[in-house]
C-alpha cells in the first residue's frame, strides 16, 4: 500500500491563468473531462476553481461567464500537501476542510494533485467510490 502523496498523485496538471474567462475554463474542463483547474499567476498557484464554482458563484448569481474571470470566483488560498507528506495527512487535511482535491507543491511548485478518488482506489479499491473514480468518463 502506498504510503507518500508522490505515489498516488497524478502529474497532469491542467491549469489556467487568473485573467482568463470562466467561460473557457469551463470549456477546458469539459474538454479535458475534469471537475476542475488550477489557477496560475506568474508560476504560483493562487486558487482551484471547480465545477461546483462555476454552479454556486457564477451561474446562480447570474454572472456572465464571458465577463467574469476565474480570480473573481475561483477557491483561493488552496491547501496543499507536499509529494513527502504521508497520505493520513492528506485524509485528515481532506476531511477537516471538506476537499475532494488537494494540489500538491514542492517548494511552491505545482507539481501535481490527490483526489478523494485517488485515496478511495489507494485505501480501498473495492468501494463504491473506488469503483466510480476508475470508471470511463460518460460525457
Amino acid at each position: 500500500m502506498a504510503q507518500k502523496i508522490r505515489e498516488i498523485m497524478t502529474e497532469r496538471l491542467v491549469t489556467t491563468a487568473a485573467q482568463v474567462s470562466v467561460a473557457d475554463a469551463a470549456r477546458r474542463m469539459r474538454d479535458d473531462d475534469i471537475g476542475d483547474v488550477l489557477v496560475v499567476d506568474d508560476g504560483h498557484l493562487k486558487g482551484v476553481l471547480t465545477d461546483r464554482d462555476l454552479v454556486v458563484r457564477v451561474m446562480a448569481e447570474g454572472k456572465p461567464a464571458d465577463d467574469t474571470t476565474v480570480a473573481e470566483v475561483c477557491s483561493g488560498d488552496p491547501v496543499t500537501v507536499s509529494p513527502d507528506d504521508d497520505i493520513d495527512k492528506a485524509v485528515t487535511l481532506m476531511r477537516s476542510h471538506a476537499l475532494r482535491r488537494l494540489p500538491v507543491t514542492d517548494k511552491e511548485r505545482l507539481v501535481g494533485i490527490v483526489s478523494l478518488g485517488d485515496l478511495a482506489v489507494e485505501r480501498d479499491d473495492t468501494s463504491a467510490l473506488a469503483d466510480i473514480s476508475g470508471a470511463a468518463p460518460n460525457n
